[in-house]
């Protein structure tokens, strides 16, 4: 990302922002709140539309961390106000896709997802360049839809972003992605074995697994948070895949740690994985021991998430309570958590799927506008009948050569006594042998070069590299292959042939203009050259001419020669 006139280099700014971006989500959030107060200063400085609209993205999430909600809506409100104004890019598609996740977090869903269909439909334009800063959006997209329980999106983006890491030097980025991937992964197969889909289950638990080996097998030192969260994950994988008791003995170890070392967020998110566990044991077993603990172990969930603002996973637990109340024949009690769960969840349910719906319109609207105007480019710039591009593709690439920084040939190619095929024939036969020509040419071409229909009967060839030499003998063979081709099937009295003009303008040394003043010049020489092929006999290809000729007597450009 680039900044206008900041007096901060834009080198400081982007390295604070990766640094917040990478605190932004952790449970302490003093260390955001510290770096935050830090670069305010710099970040005022930089007066590009970008860099303040995250000023006021970061400082809307400080708001939520220490509990002014007023402020952070009236922040984001302030970032939001100055997308318009940001380019198209990556970098946009982050921001973005940050914003949604500070809408998400306070269970602002409708601004989320609009705001999520925006930064995913940026990313699509832009997976074609790997950066930092488009992992980074895919990440937080990953994260926002998960919140608003779209877990298949969820998933796609974080393999996306896993897919850009990947080409990216960064192995902590690629770690955390990869973790990340795995998670998603997981919790999809989490909802599907619910649901009874067990087949996919296992093949996404089955992912997942691969995913966090791949994770722990590469050169990084993931932070104490991230360690433990791969382990949970790891071990919920077995789960999901139906190790049950393989995956027992790891989580409850790995739940120790994170008591005696973790924050709230993480103690919750292993307890939810251990009762989900302990209750499929339980019921395997019929242990009503086991459904009790995992019963106590989801209402210190539910504290934990509802504390540290995780709305969707708060409502999971209040659902899976009443579940389990239920399956234990306590009627009253899992009233009191699904009564609770309906409270919280209908609402935002009911909008999700609507905004689901608007989301898939949108992006499937977006998708037929780029195919109309692929359609129309195309038609722009490609002649219909041979499939080559035309005169105006011709003129935009030759106006963008650079001549004399190396050898550069066009030939203008001319079908001879073109005319007489469409009088004799008809125009039916002519347009055949137009194709025909299109065709050999385009097969008997180096790779590299490049063939157009320039008008009519004429065509031209452009040759990159090519000293006049080495444009003789390639235009030469062109020449044969058209006269050496098999004409019998079309109704033309003789064999098509080719008479060629070929112009070069040759390197020359920094500083020295080149002998043709632009391209018209060049193409002007190659045309002549064509004229003295035209009046040497035809059929022949030519790359000098006498100083006296010009276009035969009477002869206009389109009449047969």
């Amino acid at each position: 990302m680039t900044t206008g006139p900041a007096r901060v280099a834009p080198g400081v700014l982007q390295a604070a922002l990766w640094r917040l971006l990478d605190l932004s989500d952790a449970e302490d959030a003093g260390p955001f709140v510290d770096l935050l107060d830090e670069s305010d200063a710099a970040f005022a400085d930089a007066d590009e539309p970008a860099w303040t609209a995250w000023r006021h993205a970061l400082a809307a999430r400080r708001a939520q961390l220490v509990g002014d909600h007023d402020v952070a809506a009236d922040e984001v409100a302030a970032a939001r106000d100055l997308l318009d104004r940001c380019p198209v890019s990556s970098e946009t598609a982050l921001l973005m896709a940050y914003l949604a996740h500070v809408e998400v977090t306070a269970d602002h869903l409708d601004h989320a997802m609009l705001l999520a269909v925006d930064a995913s439909l940026l990313t699509d334009g832009q997976a074609a360049q790997p950066s930092r800063a488009l992992l980074q959006a895919h990440r937080w997209l990953s994260l926002t839809l998960s919140g608003l329980d779209l877990e298949e999106l969820a998933v796609a983006h974080a393999a996306l972003g896993h897919q850009v890491a990947a080409a990216l030097p960064d192995v902590t980025d690629h770690g955390r992605l990869l973790l990340l991937s795995a998670r998603q992964h997981v919790e999809l197969a989490q909802t599907l074995r619910r649901r009874g889909d067990s087949e996919r289950a296992q093949e996404l638990a089955g992912e997942a697994l691969v995913r966090a080996s791949a994770a722990r097998e590469l050169d990084w030192e993931p932070e104490q948070t991230e360690a433990d969260l791969l382990d949970v994950v790891q071990a919920w994988a077995l789960m999901c895949s139906g190790d049950l008791d393989d995956a027992l003995g790891p989580l409850r170890r790995v739940r120790r740690s994170v008591q005696r070392e973790a924050g709230v967020w993480l103690r919750g998110y292993t307890d939810l994985v251990l009762a989900r566990l302990l209750t499929a044991v339980a019921k395997r077993d019929d242990d009503d021991l086991l459904a009790e603990e995992a019963i106590d172990l989801l209402v210190d969930a539910s504290g934990a998430f509802a504390a540290t603002g995780d709305r969707r996973r708060y409502r999971q637990t209040l659902l899976e309570l009443g579940q389990d109340y239920a399956d234990l024949g306590r009627p009253a009690e899992a009233l009191h958590w699904l009564e609770a769960y309906r409270a919280d969840t209908g609402r935002a349910h009911t909008r999700g799927r609507e905004m689901w719906a608007e989301m898939f319109v949108r992006r499937s609207r977006l998708r037929e506008a780029e195919r109309q105007a692929a359609v129309l480019r195309r038609h722009a710039l490609e002649d219909p009948l041979t499939g080559l591009g035309n005169r105006r593709s011709a003129e935009r690439r030759l106006g963008a050569l650079k001549l004399g920084q190396e050898p550069l040939s066009l030939a203008v190619v001319d079908v001879d006594r073109f005319k007489e095929v469409n009088d004799e024939a008809s125009h039916t036969q002519g347009d055949a042998v137009l194709r025909r020509v299109a065709d050999l040419l385009r097969e008997h071409s180096r790779n590299g070069d490049e063939v157009y229909r320039w008008a009519g009967d004429e065509f031209l060839v452009v040759l990159p590299t090519a000293a006049e030499a080495q444009a003789m003998v390639i235009m030469e063979r062109l020449r044969a292959a058209v006269a050496e081709a098999d004409w019998s099937d079309l109704a033309i009295s003789d064999p098509v042939t080719v008479s060629i003009g070929v112009a070069t303008a040759p390197a020359v040394p920094e500083g020295q203009p080149s002998p043709f003043v632009g391209w018209r010049a060049l193409f002007d020489s190659a045309d002549l050259h064509l004229f003295s092929a035209k009046r040497g006999g035809r059929n022949r290809v030519r790359a000098h001419a006498p100083p006296d000729v010009g276009p035969p007597a009477g002869l206009r450009r389109g009449e047969s020669a």
